[in-house]
């Protein structure tokens, strides 16, 4: 669910219908442009004869391909480059013998086993969607700065990629559908580290009662929906990890009341595992469902799997070397990773004056953009404002590559390109 948003942490006139015969809904392969009159986050609007149809494939180990100039275009309001867009389709979820696809395998086992197969499971849905899906229907207020052009990565002012899997709540809710998971990939501007990715992958879990199911235990429905959430996610998290302590933690999520966070004492420290709660009203009422209470969950794939299997790097995930993919089997969780890189990083400090529009996320957009995964991580290290008011600020790049050595002409080049797409994209004087 929406909760897994890491900030206290879209579509296209004459829309096409999210409705397929497979499952009910609009599924990867289907996935059409489509457009509303839903909230923006601009005032720029878009002439929709610019759109061309899409060019479909059928999945392609694991992933399906979508047409680029659909979703990268040169375009202000447009903020998807290349590297994201080549991650579409790719779907790690859905590899059974990668940690990704073991991890939500064993999901689906403990869901299956106690509530005797009851859970729609959804994990081709598209990941491109409105605005008013990924960010009005799960009530994130219209100020929040997780529909920033700094946070989200926008098709156009209307069109977004998937920010979390809450993003199709609503549709389901709509669609009839009242117990339900639904795993994919999602999209977020971010830092540049071993734990962050502006592609990662989510499960949300939601559930729908009806007036005779809290009737009968003399409980109200909001405490209900809760104890029996609770009941379930503790139980999952001792499904995956163990007999392990657990502890809840009291939070604030715009569209859950009350909300919850799990926490789990794991090798030595406590973990999050995930966000809860029970469902607000209103996001039921404005579905069809005014007399029942829910209560829905949201987890990171990728953030339990770290865990799980060892893994160091989030990059890694996303490796086709042998060495990482030959260690994991369908069904096998928590095979610890062995590491097979011992490649030393090589680090290069760039110096800047900002201006006002500057931003970190915008930063590492261009760095990944010139060096893709072959940047560890973008540390601030040192800034300073002088007498005049001009800001500097000054970053560390990590460039190590988790196959192979970086050679010094290699890396230069790479800085080379940074440095000259900083300056000219960002609107900053290198110092």
């Amino acid at each position: 669910m929406a909760m897994v948003i890491s900030s206290v942490h879209a579509t296209f006139v004459a829309r096409a219908s999210f409705f397929c015969q497979s499952n009910g809904l609009r599924s990867f392969r289907s996935c059409l442009p489509f457009s509303s009159s839903a909230a923006s986050v601009s005032t720029h609007t878009l002439s929709w004869k610019k759109w061309r149809q899409p060019v479909l494939s059928v999945l392609d180990l694991g992933g399906v391909k979508i047409s680029r100039q659909d979703v990268v275009r040169d375009d202000p309001t447009n903020n998807v480059p290349d590297n994201i867009f080549s991650k579409l389709g790719v779907q790690l979820h859905r590899r059974d013998q990668h940690p990704l696809g073991i991890l939500k395998n064993a999901i689906y086992e403990y869901f299956d086993t106690n509530y005797s197969n009851k859970f729609n499971k959804f994990e081709d849905l598209c990941p491109i969607v409105s605005v008013k899906e990924n960010f009005d229907d799960v009530l994130v207020p219209e100020d929040h700065v997780s529909r920033s052009y700094n946070d989200t990565y926008y098709v156009d002012p209307q069109t977004v990629l998937r920010c979390h899997t809450s993003a199709h709540q609503a549709e389901l809710l709509r669609s009839g559908y009242t117990h339900f998971l639904v795993t994919g990939d999602v999209y977020r501007r971010d830092s540049i580290d071993s734990t962050h990715y502006p592609v990662f992958h989510q499960m949300e879990g939601f559930r729908v009662f009806v007036l005779e199911d809290w009737e009968a235990s003399g409980m109200d429905a909001t405490l209900y929906a809760a104890t029996d959430l609770k009941k379930c996610l503790e139980g999952l998290a001792r499904h995956l990890f163990g007999a392990v302590e657990m502890r809840w933690v009291d939070t604030y999520f715009p569209f859950t009341n009350p909300s919850f966070e799990l926490e789990i004492y794991f090798k030595g420290k406590w973990l999050e595992v995930l966000g809860c709660g029970v469902t607000e009203q209103d996001i039921l009422k404005r579905n069809g469902k005014p007399n029942n209470v829910a209560w829905a969950f949201g987890l990171g794939l990728e953030r339990l799997a770290m865990v799980l299997f060892d893994i160091p790097d989030i990059r890694l995930f996303w490796s086709n070397d042998e060495r990482f993919t030959s260690q994991f089997s369908k069904g096998q969780l928590g095979v610890k990773f062995k590491p097979f890189s011992k490649y030393p990083p090589c680090y290069k400090d760039m110096s800047f004056w900002i201006s006002e529009s500057f931003t970190e996320n915008n930063l590492c957009e261009v760095v990944r953009g010139i060096a893709g995964d072959l940047v560890e991580e973008v540390q601030l290290i040192d800034n300073f404002t002088n007498k005049k008011g001009m800001t500097s600020h000054c970053y560390r790049i990590a460039y190590r590559s988790m196959e192979r050595s970086l050679t010094d002409e290699e890396i230069n080049d790479l800085q080379w390109k940074v440095r000259e797409q900083v300056q000219s994209k960002l609107n900053v004087v290198l110092r």
